[in-house]
């Protein structure tokens, strides 16, 4: 019984997990090269391609882990989209629109899930493996944005922080991230991020999207 579940679970939530992941990454690559640099474009990182971007421990052990583990929150990360912040036409500026590109493109993807969530309702589309993937895609795509605006380096959250910084208050947050890493795992275990970050914004975003959806409710 558990393995027949454990075997649904990772077949409801790869699709959505993939999509996530992979806009998320071609995303930042894609505002990058708008904005004057081409690095990731000529590495192939501007792609929908799941193999360019996926991480083996980011984007398959960790999210797997927790949905074995029943993880009230589901996370993961791709291979970072290599950006030349020196090539950006207004580096300083510029930084915090390719920053907030990714959770940008999470935010979009949770409403067009919460939309298909609302749509297979409203035609009694009752098939709970569709309506299951719709409501991972909701969440993971929530809990992606939140967990990525983290105001701290190398998460997106800290870069778009290191923009709107003075220079010489930006400059020593950047050099946390070296240690971002391991300060996010200690916050996660000792339950700060999930009480005091996670557990607010993704309901606050929750709410925003269930506003922008209203008039797709109201017609089903």
């Amino acid at each position: 019984m558990i393995t027949d579940y454990s075997i649904q679970a990772v077949a409801i939530n790869a699709i959505p997990l993939i999509f996530a992941i992979t806009i998320h990454e071609a995303a930042h690559g894609y505002a990058a090269r708008l904005l004057g640099d081409n690095t990731a474009y000529m590495l192939g990182r501007v792609s929908l391609n799941p193999a360019k971007h996926i991480d083996p421990v980011g984007t398959i052990l960790i999210p797997l882990l927790l949905i074995l583990a029943s993880s009230p929150f589901l996370i993961g990360y791709a291979k970072p989209v290599p950006v030349n912040y020196g090539r950006l036409r207004k580096p300083k500026i510029d930084s915090i629109w390719v920053a907030l590109a990714g959770p940008g493109s999470n935010f979009i993807q949770a409403i067009i899930w919460m939309a298909l969530w609302i749509v297979l309702q409203g035609f009694e589309l009752n098939e709970p493996f569709f309506t299951s993937m719709a409501k991972a895609g909701v969440m993971w795509n929530i809990g992606l944005l939140v967990f990525n605006l983290l105001p701290i380096p190398p998460f997106d959250g800290g870069r778009i922080l290191s923009g709107l910084l003075p220079t010489k208050q930006s400059l020593a947050l950047d050099k946390l991230e070296r240690w971002g890493f391991f300060i996010v795992l200690a916050l996660l275990f000792t339950g700060v991020i999930s009480s005091l970050w996670m557990n607010p914004l993704s309901h606050f975003f929750l709410e925003i999207i269930n506003f922008v959806v209203t008039p797709l409710r109201m017609i089903f």
